[in-house]
């Protein structure tokens, strides 16, 4: 599978190093829910009193009482044994809560299927994925608990790194649990580096050295291409790095809470100008541009592209799709016209419904904070790596050395972690009601070789304004 390397004696300070980037990077973004997406990581601390004595003794003292959770997992997963344990474990501990572990529905997306589960009142009692870019609105729909008072009772609460709750913070309440957290890099093949007489250890700095590896690493004849460029109906998630490299972001956040669009500002226009010209011009992108974002990865895997977009936590998926970590590499993104290039840093939160009576939302607090334990986390992370699942390198929690369990992972992968996590940036603000539109945009200009990008930002601008803008900020006045 893949080569198994000694451990370092500069693991732990890599990893404490990762933690602290990672807080100084929080500095100065107060509680801005604006957030990012998608990965997996750590947890906790000392958890013999998990979720503080105030919410343990209120469900100790209580009767039997059942809560609903979406974490059952499905008989094939790798990782059931160690799941069924810290259930079996949790059980054990607390024989008043029984928890009824089922699997998510399905449906279009997560996302959706939780919405609508919970606007007909069949949401779960916690729920493990409440997005950092997404949670400040299920806050605004009463989709998420308002978890203060617990949280200060809770013994675990100082061991979350800064950055980790700034997104599930609002107006200084504290809504959600850190579930896990990543950042994005770029991720790139060696052996395709080396064919293309590049240098398979630097990667591209900055736009043009980007535009010129793409072109090497694109061949035709062998159906290879340079760069996995998103333009599926995530589009909008990795678009925002480019707008960010060129100098802005898709929308401004006021002091006074309301939203102002910038789709037609210059940075944004620049960026899918950039985009417009990977696909036309260079012709250094896959054909089918708008393909799934598991075929864009399914292209890495099988050496079909050179450059892909990755998180923290995604050198899994290349050991599973057959390639060696040692051929694998990762760097922050180069940076763009404005000389910059932050890192999105994304996850999930836990949540509890507030629509349930008090005693289960207790005994919810209770499980999440057993699930987040030291202890359980260490168990999972120890699971993973004695059954070759490489975890996620950066942990939520400031008391779980994750390099203690990623001993198959090649220092420089390690070293690149901390380098995006030296310089990183939450998703754009009202994502999740703004991303269609954005993904309209960039799909036009890809698909249609005259679209014109600032004639095509300025058409989502003006529909995005009054279909979510103005009555967001008609509400924010109120």
């Amino acid at each position: 599978m893949h080569k198994r390397l000694r451990t370092s004696g500069k693991w732990l300070s890599i990893l404490m190093v990762i933690a602290m980037l990672v807080i100084t990077a929080a500095c100065g973004k107060g509680n801005d829910p604006k957030s990012s997406t998608e990965g997996e990581s750590g947890t906790p601390q000392k958890t013999n009193n998990a979720a503080g004595s105030t919410t343990e003794e209120n469900v100790a003292n209580n009767e039997p009482v059942e809560i609903t959770v979406w974490d059952k997992t499905k008989p094939d997963d790798i990782l059931k044994p160690v799941y069924d344990e810290i259930f079996a474990e949790f059980d054990a501990k607390y024989p008043n809560i029984k928890v009824k572990h089922e699997v998510q529905p399905t449906g279009t997306n997560d996302r959706e299927v939780f919405v609508t589960s919970m606007a007909g009142g069949n949401g779960p009692d916690a729920y493990a994925a409440a997005y950092f870019p997404i949670i400040g609105d299920w806050v605004k729909q009463g989709f998420a608990l308002d978890l203060t008072s617990q949280w200060q009772s809770y013994a675990d609460k100082d061991q979350y790194l800064p950055t980790a709750m700034a997104a599930g913070t609002i107006d200084g309440k504290v809504y959600g649990i850190p579930n896990n957290m990543y950042t994005m890099g770029l991720m790139y093949n060696k052996k395709l580096f080396k064919a293309a007489g590049l240098d398979p250890d630097k990667a591209p700095a900055n736009w043009d050295e980007f535009v010129d590896y793409a072109k090497k690493l694109t061949d035709p004849g062998k159906n290879q291409y340079g760069y996995a460029l998103l333009g599926m109906d995530w589009a909008d998630w990795w678009f925002e790095y480019y707008v960010w490299q060129a100098g802005g972001d898709l929308t401004t956040k006021n002091a006074d809470g309301t939203v102002t669009l910038d789709f037609s500002k210059q940075p944004t226009v620049t960026a899918l100008q950039f985009y417009k010209d990977l696909k036309w011009k260079y012709k250094a992108v896959q054909k089918n541009i708008v393909q799934d974002i598991g075929d864009n990865q399914k292209d890495f895997f099988l050496g079909r592209v050179g450059m892909i977009l990755s998180a923290s936590d995604w050198f899994m998926g290349a050991v599973q799709g057959g390639m060696d970590l040692n051929e694998v590499g990762f760097s922050p993104f180069p940076v763009g016209p404005s000389g910059k290039a932050p890192s999105q840093t994304g996850g999930s939160y836990w949540i509890i419904n507030p629509t349930v009576p008090k005693e289960r939302q207790d005994a919810a607090f209770t499980y999440v904070a057993f699930r987040n334990s030291k202890e359980s986390t260490e168990k999972m992370l120890k699971f993973q790596s004695d059954n070759g699942v490489l975890p996620n390198l950066l942990s939520v929690r400031k008391d779980v050395d994750a390099s203690q369990f990623s001993k198959n992972v090649p220092a420089d992968l390690v070293t690149s972690v901390v380098k995006t996590a030296e310089n990183v940036q939450l998703e754009y603000f009202l994502k999740e009601r703004l991303g269609s539109y954005v993904v309209k945009a960039i799909q036009k200009v890809l698909i249609d070789e005259k679209a014109d990008p600032l004639t095509e930002l300025k058409a989502a601008e003006v529909l995005a304004q009054r279909e979510v803008v103005d009555p967001y900020n008609k509400e924010i006045k109120k």
